[in-house]
């Protein structure tokens, strides 16, 4: 196949446990064949991989070392791009303030955002203008105050003492000093744009927000979602009542927290998405739409004849904002139709049909043992690329 007939973009995110999205793509491009022009765009939603699609799209990658979520340093990284227009970091929460962090398994009630605000301040001072904020992947529950805290806020209690890292610390929430932040030039007041890239939209609080949905999957039984919830709705009471937020009101001896808390993504994370709204001011976009902006996808589909986009299981999550179906979206505006590949699928041509995906190549095609898949992806991957340039091009 010619490069006259219209080359390939190949758009994927990540096969969790198995290859990263460059990684994919490089397999997929090396199973089309030599003879087919392709074009690599790495992607990402906000989640683990958004630094890495971020490189991948040409910034740079910035480390420096950060406080994990349990308080003990690790070495984390951000995307950086200065050229060009306003000097902006991509900052992936997951990279200094994730489960893959934790050493020995999840600490529900302990686990800081710490370290994902210190990444925030190196660039900054660094001289970034524009904050992009990845929400995924997220060991703590503590709404945000870690990362506040490492940007100059203060959570007090009634002795005036700062509060141990940790959503179950936030019951003892007094009240909140917001001076050193508001002089320390890091947020709104500074200049800095922050924009919190993300596919969440829980509320804070309640049956569908940070504690109920998301404790369980880091490790908070029962009782600790009791305790995480107990902390958020305090800080949000607090949060409403001594830092000027509106919308909390005692009813029934029940904090309702309303406005920012009950703003769609406020939950995300273990409510960094509430302190990104609230203390930074943030503009929350979808995840994936941003990402493709930021990443000049659309730049790459003119003269396109086919796009190939996936991820590691196509489900029901993807039809909710995740990756492969922004990609479509974005490329149906465009007139390219659009293939996935996958480790796995359980959505049926029927749904894929719907979200704008027109055929979809799962590794379990190749093979039904999944941890075979796993090892083996990237041979199984050129495989099924292999099918593609048969049957599409």
């Amino acid at each position: 196949m010619s490069e006259s007939s219209g080359h390939v973009v190949i758009a994927p995110d990540k096969f969790k446990g198995s290859l990263t999205a460059a990684e994919v793509a490089a397999r997929v491009a090396a199973g089309l064949g030599p003879d087919v022009a392709t074009v690599a765009v790495p992607v990402a939603d906000g989640g683990d991989g958004t630094v890495d699609a971020a490189v991948a799209a040409g910034f740079d990658r910035v480390e420096a070392e950060v406080a994990g979520p349990t308080g003990e340093p690790v070495r984390a990284a951000y995307a950086w791009r200065e050229a060009g227009g306003t000097p902006t970091a991509v900052v992936e929460l997951a990279e200094a303030s994730g489960l893959r962090r934790l050493p020995g398994g999840p600490r529900a009630l302990t686990a800081t955002s710490r370290g994902t605000g210190e990444l925030i301040a190196h660039a900054v001072r660094r001289g970034a203008r524009r904050i992009v904020l990845g929400l995924g992947g997220s060991a703590c529950t503590d709404g945000g105050t870690g990362m506040m805290t490492a940007l100059g806020v203060r959570f007090l209690d009634a002795d005036g003492r700062e509060l141990p890292p940790g959503g179950a610390a936030l019951a003892d929430l007094d009240r909140i000093d917001a001076s050193g932040f508001e002089a320390s030039g890091l947020g709104p007041s500074g200049g800095v744009e922050y924009i919190v890239a993300g596919d969440v939209d829980n509320p804070l609080l309640g049956p569908h927000g940070a504690a109920a949905v998301y404790g369980p999957q880091k490790g908070a039984g029962p009782e600790d979602v009791a305790l995480l919830e107990k902390g958020l709705v305090r800080l949000a009471a607090v949060a409403a009542h001594t830092h000027g937020l509106a919308g909390a009101a005692e009813h029934d001896g029940v904090v309702r927290a309303m406005g920012v808390a009950a703003r769609p993504g406020a939950g995300a994370a273990g409510g960094v998405g509430f302190a990104a709204l609230a203390f930074l001011g943030a503009d929350l976009r979808p995840g994936i739409e941003y990402l493709l902006d930021l990443l000049r996808f659309h730049d790459r589909l003119p003269g396109a004849r086919l796009v190939i986009t996936g991820e590691g299981a196509l489900d029901e999550q993807t039809l909710r904002g995740k990756a492969p179906a922004g990609v479509a979206v974005a490329a149906a505006k465009a007139g390219v139709p659009v293939v996935a590949v996958c480790g796995r699928r359980t959505l049926d041509d029927e749904e894929l049909a719907a979200a704008g995906i027109s055929a979809a190549y799962a590794l379990t095609d190749l093979e039904p043992d999944p941890e075979v898949c796993m090892a083996q992806a990237g041979p199984l991957l050129e495989r099924l690329a292999r099918r593609i340039t048969a049957e599409h091009l």
